[in-house]
C-alpha cells in the first residue's frame, strides 16, 4: 500500500495538461528586471548602479541578513536602472533594470553538457557555495537554503528528505525536470547529504508521475543511500510536514522545525540547482516554469532566465486566451491572481496558469452548515471554520490559541466548503495578524 500523509488531505483534478513535453529554452529577453527579494528572509542588497556592465551571473545584489539571499544577473547587458517593480503580490518592491546586451557569461562558470559527478569540496565549502551561489528553495517556499543545511545547536540530521511531489494541480516543472535531469538531481542530492553529514536520503514522489519514479530508481541503483519513494497522490503532500508524516512516519510538533524529527526536506528543482552550482560554478539565474491553463494553445515547461517577464512565457505558449478571467502565479490551489503579466520570473515562480471567465468566477456565499467538512481536509489538523469566525471577530487570542499560524495556506478547506466560504482568504489575514502581534509580544 503506498504511503502518504495521515492527516486531512484532498485529491483535486489533477490536469496535468503539460505533462511529457520537453523543456524548451526560451532566449533572453530585452531586458530583465530582477527583484532585490525573491526569498523568505531580508531583501537583498544591490551591489550595483546605474550604468554598470554584468554578464550572465555577475553578483548583483548580496544576502542583506542570516536568512537572506545572493542574487546574480541572468543577463549580460547594462543596468537601466534601480527602481521599484511590482511583483507577484501586486506591491511594488526594489530591482535592478538591466538591458540585454549579447550573452557574455562570467569566467568559470561550465556551460557544457559534461556530468560532474567527483566532488573534493568539504560539507562546510559546499554550503559556503551554496549561499555564493544564491541558492533558494525552489518549490515555492523560497528559503535560503543554506540556512537549512546548518541546524540549530543541539539538533542532528538524520535522513534528507527530497520533494518531487508536485501535488499542486496543473503544474509539470518538476516532473520534466526529473526526466531530462535525473542523474544531475541525483549528485546534487549527494553533494546536500554530504553537507548535512547524513547517510540517507529518500526521493519521494507521487505514482501519477511512474515514468519519473522508474527512471530515478534506476538511476538510484549507482547512488548510496538514496531510495526513490512512491507516494499516493493527495494534495497537499509537497508539504513539508506532510512529507515527512508520509514518509519517516514522524509528525513535527506545532511550532517546530522539521530538523526537530531529524529530517531536512529540499526540492528536486533546489537538488539540480546545488548540482550546477557546485559542479558548475553556476548561480541560481534561471529556473523550469510551467505556462499552462485549459484555453492555453501550446501548455509548456520553459527554462527561463529569472527576471523575464510573466507576458514573455505566455506568449511563448500561444498567447492570452481571449476569454481570460485570472492570470495565476503558481497553481490553482496555493498560487495568487496577478494584476499584471509584466511581473517577471522569480526564483520562486513554479507555474502561470491561465484561468477562462467561466473558471474564475467565485460562487456565491451561503452561512457555514457545520458540515465539518474543512475540519477533515485541513492537513494540519486546525479548525479553519473557528479561525475564520475569530478573524471576522477579530479574536486574536481565540486565533492564536488554535493555532491559526500553523496554517500552511493550502487551500483545501475553500476547496472543499459546500457553503463556498473564503475561509482561507479570511485566515491568511488573521495568521499575518496573530503573527504580528506574536513578533511585537517578543521584542
Amino acid at each position: 500500500m503506498l504511503k502518504t500523509f495521515r492527516i486531512g488531505g484532498i485529491h483535486p483534478p489533477e490536469n496535468k495538461l503539460s505533462a511529457g513535453k520537453h523543456i524548451a529554452a526560451l532566449d533572453a529577453p530585452k531586458q530583465v528586471i530582477i527583484p532585490l527579494s525573491q526569498h523568505i528572509g531580508a531583501p537583498a542588497q544591490a551591489l550595483v548602479k546605474k550604468g554598470d556592465m554584468v554578464k550572465v551571473g555577475t553578483l548583483i545584489a548580496k544576502a542583506g541578513g542570516f536568512v537572506s539571499s545572493n542574487i546574480h544577473s541572468s543577463v549580460s547587458g547594462k543596468v537601466n536602472k534601480i527602481d521599484s517593480a511590482l511583483d507577484a503580490s501586486g506591491y511594488r518592491k526594489p530591482a535592478v533594470y538591466i538591458d540585454v546586451e549579447g550573452d557574455e557569461w562570467e569566467e568559470g562558470i561550465d556551460r557544457s553538457a559534461t556530468i560532474v559527478r567527483t566532488c573534493n569540496l568539504s560539507a562546510k565549502e559546499i554550503t559556503d557555495k551554496i549561499a555564493a551561489s544564491g541558492i533558494v528553495g525552489l518549490g515555492g517556499a523560497t528559503f535560503p537554503t543554506q540556512v537549512k543545511l546548518v541546524p540549530p545547536p543541539g539538533s542532528k540530521a538524520e535522513v534528507l528528505i527530497i520533494n518531487g511531489v508536485e501535488c499542486e494541480p496543473y503544474l509539470t516543472s518538476d516532473h520534466s525536470l526529473m526526466l531530462e535531469k535525473g542523474e544531475e538531481i541525483l549528485i546534487g542530492v549527494t553533494l546536500l547529504m554530504k553537507a548535512t553529514n547524513v547517510s540517507k536520503a529518500i526521493i519521494g514522489i507521487e505514482n501519477n508521475k511512474p515514468d519519473a519514479i522508474d527512471y530515478l530508481k534506476k538511476l538510484a541503483k549507482e547512488f548510496n543511500g538514496i531510495s526513490i519513494e512512491p507516494l499516493k497522490v493527495q494534495y497537499p503532500q509537497g508539504g513539508e510536514k506532510q512529507l515527512i508524516d508520509a514518509i519517516i512516519r514522524k509528525q513535527v510538533k506545532s511550532g517546530a522545525l522539521p530538523i526537530s524529527v531529524g529530517a531536512i526536506v529540499q526540492n528536486v528543482g533546489t537538488a539540480f540547482a546545488v548540482y550546477e552550482a557546485i559542479q558548475k560554478n553556476k548561480p541560481l539565474i534561471e529556473r523550469v516554469v510551467t505556462v499552462t491553463g485549459k484555453g492555453v494553445s501550446n501548455p509548456a515547461n520553459f527554462r527561463v532566465r529569472i527576471g523575464t517577464s510573466i507576458q514573455t512565457l505566455i506568449e511563448a505558449a500561444g498567447g492570452i486566451p481571449e476569454n481570460t478571467g485570472k492570470i495565476i502565479g503558481g497553481g490553482p490551489m496555493m498560487g495568487k491572481a496577478l494584476i499584471s503579466a509584466e511581473v517577471p520570473v522569480t526564483k520562486g515562480s513554479s507555474g502561470v496558469l491561465i484561468l477562462s471567465k467561466e473558471e474564475s468566477v467565485r460562487k456565491p456565499v451561503y452561512d457555514c452548515i457545520r458540515c465539518g467538512k474543512c475540519v477533515q481536509a485541513c492537513p494540519m489538523g486546525l479548525n479553519p471554520s473557528l479561525l475564520m469566525n475569530a478573524t471576522e471577530f477579530t479574536e486574536w487570542g481565540l486565533a492564536e490559541k488554535n493555532y491559526i499560524t500553523d496554517c500552511i495556506e493550502c487551500g483545501s478547506c475553500s476547496y472543499t466548503c459546500p457553503a463556498n466560504r473564503p475561509l482561507l482568504d479570511h485566515i491568511r489575514l488573521g495568521k499575518n495578524k496573530v503573527m504580528g502581534i506574536v513578533r511585537a509580544r517578543k521584542q
